[in-house]
């Protein structure tokens, strides 16, 4: 009885190391570039109101090769600016990047009027790969 329990044991250690080696080593595919983020109806109705809303987050987190491209929907009755675009109401704005780096932008989506865009690079294979699946996955549950 001992043997079979030693040999499960050791056969779930093996496919635990197996699961992390993948998920170190094999590519990172996206099924789409796009981060999506929509500016909802009403948000400059509830501004004018008095209301401290914030609709986006002061900074956005893409990574070069798998979600690197800013896809932004305004779904406002008022047309919003970011950077030099003005994005009427129903249209999207799709901002595609190809360098690492922080980026800086007014937005008027923003109670500041700013909004920070941080490309990091395409992680390396291994443990820069494995936390960046782990991130993502913490993110989806979420």
């Amino acid at each position: 009885m001992k043997r079979g329990l030693k040999f499960l044991a050791a056969a779930a250690g093996l496919l635990v190391v197996g699961a992390l080696a993948w998920a170190a080593l094999a590519p990172i595919e996206a099924s789409s570039r796009d981060e999506l983020f929509e500016i909802p109806a009403g948000t400059y109705a509830r501004r004018m109101a008095g209301d401290k809303i914030e609709i986006l987050p002061d900074t956005i987190r893409l990574t070069l090769g798998l979600k690197d491209t800013l896809l932004l929907k305004n779904l406002d009755a008022v047309p919003q600016v970011f950077g030099p675009v003005l994005i009427m109401p129903g249209q999207s704005f799709r901002l595609p990047f190809e360098v690492a780096s922080t980026y800086s932008f007014a937005c008027t989506a923003h109670a500041s009027g700013q909004m920070s865009v941080i490309v990091a690079p395409r992680p390396a294979p291994g443990w820069t790969t494995l936390s960046w699946r782990l991130q993502h996955l913490r993110k989806s549950v979420q």
